[in-house]
């Protein structure tokens, strides 16, 4: 199946099973996706994530959830920059996501990271997404 906006397709995985309280979401493992996951462990959002890979078709990204009970550590998630609206910001306007609650994952030169550090940085890029 041909996908549009496969970042999109990840996040709404990720949603879904975080909603229906799963343990895990499975997707189609690309580097982004894996970058992403990076940096939602690092934040504290998920738990783990690995690669499996498999004898027929293709490697699967695993993101193992954070959820103790019926509280989970993803509050919400959104898709900021799309194929049909690219959102860019510049170093000094990166956004803060619920006054500083939340992240927001944004892709730059140096790499996918949250828009603390790339403000940090002085890096500007473009907004993926707003987690909270």
């Amino acid at each position: 199946m041909n996908q549009t906006d496969p970042i999109a397709d990840m996040l709404t995985r990720i949603r879904n099973a975080n909603s229906a309280l799963k343990p895990e979401a499975v997707m189609p493992f690309s580097r982004m996706k894996s970058e992403i996951a990076k940096v939602l462990k690092r934040e504290g959002y998920i738990a783990d994530f690995y690669v499996e890979k498999q004898e027929t078709g293709p490697q699967l990204l695993k993101i193992q959830l954070k959820i103790v009970g019926k509280e989970r550590s993803i509050v919400g998630i959104k898709r900021i920059s799309r194929p049909g609206l690219r959102r860019y910001t510049g170093a000094q306007e990166v956004p803060r996501v619920l006054g500083g609650m939340g992240i927001s994952i944004v892709t730059t030169s140096k790499g996918v990271m949250t828009g603390h550090e790339a403000k940090k940085a002085n890096l500007g890029g473009e907004i993926l997404a707003y987690v909270w």
